[in-house]
């Protein structure tokens, strides 16, 4: 660093004519310019400036110093320009993990949209069942559904996000409207299943109150875009993310249930890695996908 700080000193220190105008660009006395020219000079073992009481003239020593230095301190110079620029323009690989249902039906049409914006990034999507640990597998980004995850991962919340009780009018026409969580128990549920675990007990909260139902019914499957066709197609009840089914309750297609009741929390929020210093592609992208989380119609993927 020394080396460099000498070079840009004596670049500076070169273009004035004495050495009490260098000393007052560079807001110093005039006794300090000159030790620390002597500084540099002793370091080096050659005279790069002759002095006189009015004028400063290089050498020919100095001549090359300067020649040879000023376009390594550029060359340094336009170095942290660009490495700046890549902390303000997002560019580069972009390594995003989702869990299927919100990932296949939301992020496609964003991520596409996104690097038309910018297009110095490669974004890769890559969408499992559950939810994999961003650091260990490499991505810059997770996507989760509900609690943030307790570790030392950052979490920003994309939009708060219930679920809710809902099916086809249809079928509410043919089994009647519940009117408490227990009525719920009667009807026809269609259960969503992850792994071995079988999620037939919906837990439903209103305010300070909770109940835990048991839900049955003909029809159950591990993915909850399959759950939601077949809620559409009048099969009975689903327990879905608001996300997923607002769009069809707005339309008609579907009915919400119990609309004072919601099931566990499945708020939105983007996971990714602490760094000391911040990716612009990370950042810029989460803040993107809040503001697209902000109206969920225009990104969902038939």
């Amino acid at each position: 660093m020394k080396l460099i700080s000498d070079l840009a000193f004596f670049e500076l220190l070169a273009q004035h004519v004495s050495l009490a105008s260098a000393a007052e660009a560079m807001d110093v006395t005039p006794p300090a310019v000159s030790r620390r020219l002597a500084q540099i000079e002793q370091r080096l073992k050659v005279k790069l400036l002759n002095r006189t009481t009015r004028r400063l003239s290089l050498t020919p020593e100095g001549e090359l110093y300067l020649e040879r230095g000023s376009p390594l301190l550029s060359e340094l110079a336009a170095l942290e320009r660009d490495l700046g620029n890549l902390q303000a323009i997002p560019s580069g690989r972009l390594n995003i993990n989702a869990t299927h249902g919100f990932g296949r039906r939301f992020l496609p049409t964003v991520l596409s949209d996104f690097v038309c914006i910018y297009p110095q990034v490669n974004a890769v999507l890559q969408l499992t069942d559950q939810p994999m640990h961003i650091t260990e597998h490499g991505f810059d980004i997770g996507i989760r559904l509900g609690a943030p995850p307790n570790s030392r991962l950052h979490a920003k919340m994309l939009v708060r996000n219930a679920r809710v009780l809902c099916a086809a009018p249809d079928y509410v026409q043919k089994n009647g409207m519940p009117k408490t969580p227990r009525d719920v128990q009667a009807l026809n549920c269609i259960v969503t299943r992850e792994n071995a675990t079988t999620f037939s007990n919906w837990q439903l909260t209103h305010g300070n109150k909770q109940e835990t139902i048991k839900v049955r019914g003909s029809l159950s499957t591990n993915q909850g875009e399959i759950a939601l066709d077949w809620a559409l197609a009048g099969h009975g009840v689903v327990l879905r993310s608001e996300w997923a089914v607002s769009k069809y309750i707005s339309e008609g297609q579907l009915v919400r249930l119990l609309p004072s009741w919601e099931g566990p929390n499945a708020d939105i929020h983007a996971v990714y890695a602490p760094r000391k210093i911040p990716q612009a592609k990370v950042n810029v992208f989460i803040e993107y996908l809040k503001e697209r989380c902000l109206k969920p119609y225009d990104n969902l993927k038939e």
